[in-house]
Parts: C-alpha cells; sequence; structure tokens
C-alpha cells in the first residue's frame, strides 16, 4: 500500500523540488482539476508492433532536483524522400491514446508527419502537478476547498527552454525534420503553453493549435501583457483555436455543488468569460502576419474537446479524414 502511495506521490514530489530551484510554485491542490488524476495509460500504439509507423522512445532529465520527461518518436516506416513535417504534442501519455493503426495508417498514405508525444516519465495518463508547473507561464493563487490560500505554476519558460535544447535535437538526431513544418498541439493547460510559446518565442514553431485553453488561468492573467506585447510586435504564425461548443456556452454538465472541490475549481475558472477563447481568435485575426482559424465542436464539454481537437488538428494539417466527431 505505502509502495503505491510512493508511486502515486513522486511525481509531485519531483515537480516542488524542481519548483523551488526554478523559483515557481507547483502545488497539487491547486493544479487544474482532473476528474480521474489516477488514470493510467494502459496499451497504445507505441506499445504495438510496427506497422506503417514505428516507434521510439527516449527520457529527458534536466533540473536540479532532476526532473523527467518521457517523449516517443512516431516514424512512418516508408522511406521518405525529402525531410517529414512535425507535430509535437503536449500530454503524450493522453495524446498516444487518441491513435490507432487506422489513423496511422491514413497519415503514412498522406503528409507522413513525424509524431512526438512529450508526456511524463510514468503511467499516468494525465500527471497534473507536473503538467500544471510545466504548461503556465503565470503563477496561480487561488483557495482550495479548504479555504486555503494555493499557488501553482510559472514554469513554462524552464519547460519551453528543455522543448529547444533537449528535445528538438534529439527528434533531429533521430528523424529527418522539416523544421521550416513544425507544429505544437496542446489541450486546456496545453493549450495555454501553446499560446505563451506563441507570444514570447513566435519561431519555435509555424503551426500553433491551441485546444480549450485554460484563459481562466491566474484570474485571466493569459489575456494580459503578454498577449499585448505579442500583438503590439507579431511574427508571422498559423494559428488554431479550438473550443467545445458546451464550452463556450458555459454547460458544465451536472456538478456536485456540495463538493469543495468542485465549487473551488468553479471560482477559479470564471477568471475568464466561457467565451474567451472564441473573443481570442477575433483579436488575432487582425494581426498582420497571423492567420487563424477559429473552429468550434458543437455538444462538446473541455473533457472530450482532447481527443476531437486532436483528430481535428490531423486532419487540417496532414490531410487525413476528419474523425473528431468520433
Amino acid at each position: 500500500m505505502l509502495s503505491s502511495l510512493i508511486a502515486v506521490l513522486s511525481p509531485w514530489l519531483r515537480n516542488v523540488g524542481a519548483a523551488a530551484a526554478l523559483g515557481v510554485v507547483a502545488m497539487a491542490p491547486a493544479a487544474a482539476q482532473q476528474r480521474n488524476p489516477l488514470q493510467t495509460v494502459g496499451e497504445t500504439v507505441l506499445d504495438q508492433p510496427a506497422q506503417s509507423y514505428r516507434f521510439e522512445r527516449f527520457v529527458i532529465e534536466s533540473g536540479e532536483p532532476a526532473r523527467r520527461w518521457r517523449v516517443n518518436i512516431g516514424v512512418p516506416t516508408r522511406k521518405a524522400s525529402a525531410p517529414a513535417p512535425v507535430l509535437y504534442m503536449l500530454d503524450g501519455n493522453a495524446a498516444a491514446m487518441v491513435f490507432d493503426q487506422a489513423l496511422l495508417s491514413d497519415l503514412a498514405a498522406h503528409a507522413a508527419p513525424l509524431l512526438v508525444f512529450i508526456g511524463y516519465d510514468n503511467d499516468l495518463r494525465i500527471d497534473s502537478p507536473a503538467r500544471t508547473l510545466d504548461y503556465t507561464a503565470w503563477v496561480d493563487t487561488a483557495n482550495d476547498e479548504n479555504g486555503t490560500s494555493q499557488s501553482s505554476g510559472g514554469g513554462a519558460e524552464a519547460f519551453l527552454e528543455v522543448i529547444q535544447q533537449q528535445i528538438k535535437p534529439e527528434v533531429e538526431r533521430r528523424a529527418r525534420v522539416d523544421t521550416k513544418q513544425q507544429a505544437l498541439w496542446g489541450h486546456s493547460l496545453g493549450g495555454l503553453f501553446v499560446l505563451s510559446t506563441l507570444y514570447t518565442q513566435p519561431t519555435a514553431f509555424q503551426q500553433y493549435v491551441s485546444a480549450s485553453p485554460s484563459l481562466w488561468w491566474s484570474q485571466g492573467a493569459p489575456q494580459g501583457a503578454m498577449e499585448q506585447g505579442f500583438i503590439a510586435h507579431p511574427s508571422p504564425a498559423k494559428v488554431w483555436l479550438m473550443l467545445g461548443g458546451d464550452e463556450r456556452s458555459g454547460n458544465r454538465g451536472v456538478r456536485d455543488m456540495s463538493n469543495p472541490r468542485v465549487v473551488a475549481h468553479l471560482r477559479r475558472i470564471a477568471g475568464a468569460t466561457p467565451d474567451a477563447a472564441h473573443a481570442l481568435s477575433g483579436r488575432l485575426a487582425k494581426v498582420p502576419g497571423v492567420q487563424v482559424t477559429y473552429r468550434e465542436f458543437p455538444g462538446l464539454g473541455h473533457g472530450p474537446m482532447l481527443p476531437a481537437s486532436l483528430k481535428a488538428t490531423l486532419a487540417a494539417l496532414y490531410g487525413v479524414a476528419d474523425k473528431s466527431a468520433d
């Protein structure tokens, strides 16, 4: 029992240590709420025999004390005559669960992109404390379910450096990458990281896909100075903003309002209006050199937007059949 508890808590403990070293904060109670924070990955295409894609894995260790990111690369088995476009996906463990062999075969028959799943070195579908630190450029301070003020986040700059200085070079060592066709996809806090990357290092990627971005983070700070700085001094980029119809309408389904954790979470996400991503698409569409596509998914809430947005991304960027409605 104790060993199981340590296994669950160890990623969070590593994050706390790394946060102290980086001068940022990671606290479990204030992490973005997950319905099942202990859900594991199970078998995915990463574990299956190679067909249209083969998969390689490496682990990046960085920081003091060290933190570990597990990166899986999908490489088309058919030899290409030219460097391949590449899609970097955050929440890599969860992203891998979206793929099956039929989808991989379709990708290989079209643009055949390299697929890079950036996750954490554990078997959790979503590592909430780790991503809360890595995916946020702002420290968020809010009351938890006990009314105690907690702070979390602020590690996006350090994480982007890991991607740029360690993950990308290793990917490019293992496969031929078209560095003029690099895309970044993220959902929720991952979608927020996509935006902060666009705002601070817009040449790091050419295509930015932000799905259901958590614009409420840190009392709506992502809609402030960083966005305005990018608008004032833009760089060319292609941007996709995706949002579930139920998200935009504010329909959050049946919630147990007697649960203090639920109430605390709903209070936090009031930092932005439900349609904030749609409004953002309008602001960015006016920026010279920035091509913006907004897509809304009728009837979908926040959680189902992860697989839907990733499938829609594969269709929009690489020409495969759009299976987002599945």
